[in-house]
């Protein structure tokens, strides 16, 4: 396969120093794997293999691939997300603050994909991609800022792919990804109501009285492997199923916590001390079934159906080396399901429109959702096209925009000395993609 060798290797910079992500699917996945896809509120994702995205949403697609292909892929998607106050209280001896800002933030996801052809039955494909990801930062006077301050997880997927097609009707595919994690999760730290808990009057007056705070960040990284199989079914001459499954990936992300400020009179606390750390975190596995129907020569109606098994992430912890606890948050997060319809029309041999809808429910429960994911609930309205530059070549763009429902937040954390969170979160988020295809 001859592909243009300076393309690609700049492709692969920018999604090795820009990958970063920002809540828009439930929980922190992205569902935003592929241009073509989106414009359909990626109904029928697992069936449609029009280009080499299908590495990601179903491997077995691949063999409705003429030739080779290669893809590159650009979504902006920005959030925003604001708190509003509903009776919160201060921490312990400290001012209340504000309400943190809007923590929304443009972000840049590029995936690419490649797909090359063994013979008439076998393709080999390569998916970089980030299936998970979520950035949110504070003002750093917010009245939550003793329970989040900054929240970053960013991934970075590369996924080898198989494709066989054993008949007209019927086609399998496998993958492997090779998955790296990095995660960043900061908070204000209360050294005023500590030094009263630890040593009364006398260590409080040491520290210097009320107000006396500082930041603990903790940083980890990780790498792991995890799997991906499909299948693509062809009923008739026009309708297609597509089955899709990826594995849960297990992490420990290890790393550090550090504390800012700390005063001189509790420099011996192990609480504020600096040392290394971890996290286990599981993201969840996913399975898809989707469906293709051409109505007609120009029209084809789509569906989808994905299970997220999000019931994984029951708490976030974060542990010291020698085994004690420097944080638990309870999660309890529940499985989910995302359902979506959409339509695609062809004007001719150089357009085509694209047009879509769909529910994504949020695996958190009102009782422990917390400042760090404020998720609830969206619901998607997508459109987008393709046009065709070339015979081989094509662009693809798409726009979504996802409504969200109030997310109510009661957090009550005053026995920790971090006050409590009572109020509302106004949430929604619009993504706007671009995806250059060539065929070879």
């Amino acid at each position: 396969m001859a592909l243009n060798k300076s393309t690609l290797e700049c492709t692969l910079v920018i999604a090795l120093t820009t990958l970063s992500g920002s809540v828009v699917a439930a929980g922190f996945a992205l569902n935003e794997q592929g241009v073509s896809g989106l414009g359909n509120a990626y109904a029928g994702s697992a069936a449609t293999a029009s280009d080499a995205t299908t590495v990601f949403y179903n491997p077995a697609g691949m063999s409705r691939l003429s030739g080779s292909q290669l893809t590159v892929g650009l979504h902006g998607i920005q959030p925003s997300s604001s708190f509003s106050d509903g009776g919160s209280s201060a921490a312990a001896l400290q001012a209340q603050g504000g309400n943190g800002g809007d923590t929304g933030q443009l972000v840049a996801i590029p995936n690419v994909y490649v797909v090359a052809e063994l013979d008439d039955k076998f393709k080999l494909g390569l998916g970089i991609n980030s299936p998970f990801g979520a950035q949110k930062t504070y003002e750093p006077t917010w009245m939550g800022r003793f329970q989040a301050e900054k929240s970053s997880i960013k991934t970075l997927n590369v996924n080898p792919s198989i494709s066989y097609q054993i008949s007209d009707m019927l086609s399998v595919g496998a993958g492997l990804s090779y998955q790296s994690i990095t995660g960043e999760l900061s908070s204000a730290v209360n050294y005023s109501a500590l030094a009263a808990t630890a040593g009364g009057v006398p260590l409080l007056t040491a520290v210097g009285g009320a107000g006396q705070e500082g930041v603990s960040t903790v940083n980890g990284s990780d790498s792991s492997y995890g799997y991906n199989l499909g299948t693509l079914i062809s009923v008739g001459s026009q309708t297609r199923i597509g089955l899709a499954y990826r594995s849960q990936m297990k992490h420990t992300l290890g790393g550090a916590v550090s504390f800012s400020n700390v005063p001189g009179a509790l420099a011996g606390v192990s609480k504020v001390a600096n040392g290394d750390v971890s996290v286990n975190l599981t993201l969840p596995e996913t399975f898809s079934s989707s469906m293709v129907y051409q109505f007609n020569p120009q029209l084809d109606l789509l569906a989808d159906v994905t299970w997220t098994g999000w019931s994984v992430f029951r708490s976030l912890d974060v542990m010291r080396s020698n085994g004690t606890t420097l944080s638990s948050t309870p999660e309890n997060w529940r499985n989910t399901w995302r359902g979506s319809v959409g339509a695609t029309q062809r004007y001719g041999e150089q357009w085509t429109a694209r047009l879509g809808v769909a529910y994504d429910q949020t695996p958190v429960s009102d009782t422990y959702r917390n400042a760090r994911i404020p998720d609830q609930d969206r619901t998607w309205f997508a459109l987008g096209g393709q046009y065709k530059l070339a015979k081989d070549s094509a662009l693809d763009f798409g726009y979504a925009h996802l409504f969200m429902n109030g997310a109510a937040i009661n957090q009550n954390k005053s026995a920790t000395g971090a006050g409590t969170l009572l109020g509302t979160y106004s949430n929604h988020a619009n993504i706007y993609s671009l995806q250059y295809g060539h065929k070879f």
